[in-house]
């Protein structure tokens, strides 16, 4: 029986091998919690296997034929740290206790039979703790894409001036100083743009945490840009060679204020051209285009002459971690990110390809953010 889909509360496993006992359970909590029941450890450990089952609270019997509740506790314990468990039993006495915390945390232990009232604040109790669990579980897995995402935006730009750095080293031995001098001041000034583009990534991120944590007051910098500011902001901070420069060029059709999320949305777009810049390496005659513009919805689209993408990677592009970079060191997490980053506003990525003649990926805004400038 599923609750409806705006109930706060954990779904509840319930494990018993009496029928009547699980019975009486789902019939006495339905109408507060999605419940779930189970006649013993093997059918709960099946449920639990099963992906996206959203389960918070394990309550389980003690006694039951073929392995007893505090295997199937130790093996939550160890599996699924975030949920909250607890311990029914009618053999309340001391070497039950002990066996059933032996190397696992049990937030309550309740004796049979269940009495009503206890039962509800007992669960009331779990289910809130399920929660504060589950957030920052939530928390901890967006920090982990997050970071991994800024290790990929930062990965080429420091692998550059890295390389840049060697190159000096060696240089500085050669045998015509004026020569010396011209290449080493070349590759300091693309050494410099690396580095300010590198502290730009990471200013925007520390920004957005800021923002969304409340502490970056609302007349800071970057605090609601339109989407032609962001690009500008974006061109100018770039590491860009002069050839790359010359490819890329911007069509502002109709320009809109960017509120959700400014700082996050650069950071989506810095990836985006990154991924760009990197198809259209080596390419005789590349073009790289910036469109805004509000066609139902505000967007920003960039768009490629490389090579495109084979369409099955295409596919998966937004769903699992598949690059056409692989050479480069890309992982394919960047786009899924990009994506997540859109979505957490009502937005969206859309990407069109056409093996040999192009790639579009299109930022699609959510209509609320329709207010032109």
């Amino acid at each position: 029986m599923m609750r409806p889909a705006s109930h706060p509360a954990a779904a509840i496993l319930y494990v018993d091998d009496e029928e009547l006992a699980c019975k009486y359970f789902e019939r006495a909590m339905a109408d507060d919690y999605e419940v779930v029941t189970a006649g013993g450890v093997d059918q709960a450990l099946a449920i639990l296997s099963t992906p996206g089952h959203g389960i918070g609270v394990l309550v389980t019997d003690y006694r039951m034929p073929g392995r007893v509740g505090s295997i199937l506790l130790r093996y939550v314990n160890q599996h699924f740290p975030h949920m909250v468990c607890l311990m029914v039993t009618a053999y309340a006495d001391k070497d039950v206790l002990l066996d059933s915390i032996n190397g696992a945390e049990v937030f309550r232990v309740l004796e049979k039979p269940l009495d009503l009232y206890q039962l509800r604040l007992a669960l009331r109790q779990a289910s809130e703790r399920a929660r504060e669990r589950q957030s920052r579980r939530d928390n901890l897995l967006a920090i982990e894409e997050t970071l991994a995402f800024l290790a990929h935006e930062l990965n080429t730009p420091l692998a550059t001036i890295g390389n840049f750095a060697r190159g000096i080293a060696r240089r500085a031995s050669g045998d015509d100083p004026a020569r010396q001098l011209e290449e080493i001041g070349h590759a300091a000034t693309l050494m410099q743009d690396n580095a300010r583009y590198c502290l730009s990534v990471l200013s925007s991120f520390v920004d957005s945490v800021k923002l969304a944590n409340g502490a970056l007051p609302p007349s800071a910098p970057r605090s609601g840009q339109s989407a032609a500011q962001l690009l500008a902001a974006l061109l100018d901070a770039y590491p860009l060679t002069p050839a790359q420069r010359q490819m890329i060029r911007t069509d502002v059709q109709q320009d809109f204020n960017v509120k959700a999320l400014p700082n996050c949305v650069a950071l989506v777009l810095s990836s985006i051209m990154s991924n760009a810049l990197r198809a259209l390496d080596g390419q005789a005659d590349a073009a790289l285009r910036f469109t805004v513009l509000v066609d139902g919805t505000p967007q920003i689209s960039i768009s490629d002459n490389g090579p495109g993408i084979p369409p099955e990677i295409l596919a998966r592009l937004l769903v699992d971690p598949v690059t056409t970079h692989a050479h480069n060191g890309g992982n394919g997490w960047g786009l899924i990110f990009c994506q997540r980053i859109m979505q957490s506003f009502g937005g969206n990525i859309m990407v069109q390809s056409k093996p040999g003649r192009y790639t579009t990926v299109t930022l699609n805004f959510p209509a609320i953010e329709k207010e032109l400038v």
